[in-house]
């Protein structure tokens, strides 16, 4: 596809997401940031998001190389690590083939009066060469050792947040980006937890090099591979074509919809990767809720045992998420020495069997602790299919303002990975469930279950079993809607109550946690066991 017509489409998209946002009913809950403010405390991210927004951060001339499928060679780039601090060292690596000056535009992803992000600077142009291709490695190893163009602390005023950086050559106009997290370690409600170790285990950049690649098989669920954060992101490579994901993960895809509308409605919320969750227990600490969001599959142990401990000290959770907490990950340094930038998949969150379709799942450990007694609910099979996510209990305060009746369905919200087999936790409860479906009207025999149970210390752990939450939320700019076994709606006022209910029942401080509802079993006894 070329990139003018692709760069065409996606600003006349944001435009005319930008122009109907009335007539979608969509965008009715994407109202002012001033709309719902934490009286608790002075909340940053609305003061932020009421800054100037622009809908410049979108690509506008993208290309990707035939020949890969999946890589933008004329100009790409990644980050020296996944998350900072303020005054941490950014550095970005670039390559231009031919070489060409390069400049760099960041933008930091929110609301912004609906368009989605503020200019926080440009730096360059620079001249960039041509990095060399990585040899492979052990393991199909491709760490990528180019120079650094773009070097700064990051400053203090950089709220947290999930920033893009817009790399465009000069000769010619190509672009792509790179993604990075700026994460801070103040109190917050929230805790948004980027899933960037799935958006690196996907990407087979340069040329199907993912964790799906092993030399033989291009959708490999074995071991025995590495894949290193030393390289650019390639093209989203499943189930729709993404043109903005080029050098983003799957941030815009899964994750930002949510982003977007937490932040449109003033929520208190920082953000952190999976790396953060790994390495900084006690930052989970500072929250009052902590949100799995989008295609969260992989996660370490340390990760599991982190977010188990927290919840047992009173944490709430959301898994906004499906596919969640499935393949387990080990970490190992890059060949620089670095820690932690390179992963390998070790492990299933599951018990043998438990997920049908992959027969190389068999050749990895399947042990305890399983993703159900985290999340409530866990991957099984047959994996993928899409449903209507269907009420069944209309009393319970998750459904309070919705005006939804038992038996009825959110179409299409269900998908293309969920969540079922519910574990056999004291107090948990099945908020929504139903059959799956390759298509409409054939179904797969796959049962999926989103659930509640509640925490030791009155909190709760919710699990909403689809990818696609966020697309019931809201539709920001430059927004792709996926279909495949179904098709979601779009925003829907139901999906909104249903997050909002969660949201401000997780940062009420007396009690901390949910009200009670009359299903839940209290007191809790050995919920959580380590």
């Amino acid at each position: 596809m070329s990139g003018s017509k692709e760069g065409s489409w996606s600003r006349r998209r944001a435009l005319q997401c930008l122009a109907g946002a009335g007539a979608l009913g969509a965008w009715s809950a994407c109202r002012s940031p001033k709309a719902k403010v934490s009286a608790r405390r002075s909340n940053a991210i609305a003061q932020e998001n009421e800054r100037p927004g622009t809908i410049d951060w979108m690509l506008t001339k993208t290309e990707v190389d035939p020949a890969t499928k999946y890589r933008s060679p004329r100009v790409e780039g990644y980050c020296s690590r996944t998350s900072y601090r303020a005054g941490d060292s950014l550095r970005i690596f670039v390559s231009a083939q031919p070489a060409a000056m390069v400049k760099l535009e960041v933008f930091r992803m929110g609301y912004y009066q609906g368009r989605g992000g503020r200019r926080m600077g440009q730096w360059g142009p620079v001249p960039v060469r041509t990095g060399e291709d990585p040899p492979i490695g052990p393991k199909r190893l491709r760490d990528c050792q180019w120079k650094p163009r773009f070097e700064w602390p990051i400053p203090a005023d950089w709220l947290s947040g999930v920033y893009l950086g817009k790399l465009t050559s000069m000769e010619g106009g190509w672009q792509s980006y790179v993604v990075f997290i700026v994460r801070d370690d103040r109190e917050c409600d929230y805790l948004f937890q980027c899933s960037d170790f799935t958006w690196q285990a996907y990407n087979r950049w340069p040329a199907q090099f993912s964790l799906y690649d092993n030399g033989e098989h291009t959708w490999w669920w074995g071991g025995k591979v590495w894949v290193s954060f030393n390289r650019p992101y390639g093209k989203y490579c499943q189930i729709f074509d993404a043109p903005l994901s080029t050098g983003s993960g799957e941030f815009l895809l899964w994750e930002f919809p949510l982003a977007f509308w937490m932040e449109a409605q003033g929520f208190d919320v920082s953000y952190i990767s999976n790396l953060d969750t790994h390495q900084d227990p006690d930052g989970l600490e500072r929250a009052s809720g902590f949100l799995s969001v989008g295609h969260d599959e992989y996660w370490t142990f340390g990760m599991f045992r982190n977010v188990q401990r927290a919840i047992a000290s009173g944490l709430n959770v959301a898994f906004f998420s499906g596919n969640a907490v499935c393949g387990r990950l080990a970490l190992w340094p890059d060949e620089q020495g670095q820690a932690d930038r390179v992963i390998e998949r070790i492990g299933v969150f599951g018990p043998p069997g438990g997920t049908r379709e992959f027969e190389s799942m068999s050749t990895l450990r399947h042990e305890r602790p399983y993703a159900n007694e985290l999340i409530g609910a866990q991957s099984t099979g047959p994996v993928t299919g899409g449903a209507d996510w269907i009420c069944r209990q209309p009393e319970h305060w998750v459904f309070a303002g919705t005006g939804m009746k038992e038996g009825e369905g959110i179409p299409g919200l269900v998908g293309w990975e969920w969540h079922g087999d519910p574990a056999p936790i004291p107090g948990l409860e099945i908020l929504a469930s139903g059959p799956t479906q390759s298509r409409p009207g054939e179904w797969n025999g796959g049962q999926y279950t989103a659930t509640l149970y509640p925490g030791p210390k009155r909190n709760f752990v919710f699990n909403a079993a689809t990818i696609w939450w966020g697309d019931g939320l809201s539709e920001p700019p430059g927004y792709v809607r996926p279909s495949v076994y179904t098709t979601p709606m779009g925003p829907d006022p139901r999906v909104q109550t249903i997050t909002r209910n969660l949201l401000e029942a997780m940062r009420k401080e007396v009690p901390r946690g949910a009200p009670q509802s009359p299903g839940m079993s209290l007191p809790v006894r050995e919920v959580l066991k380590f």
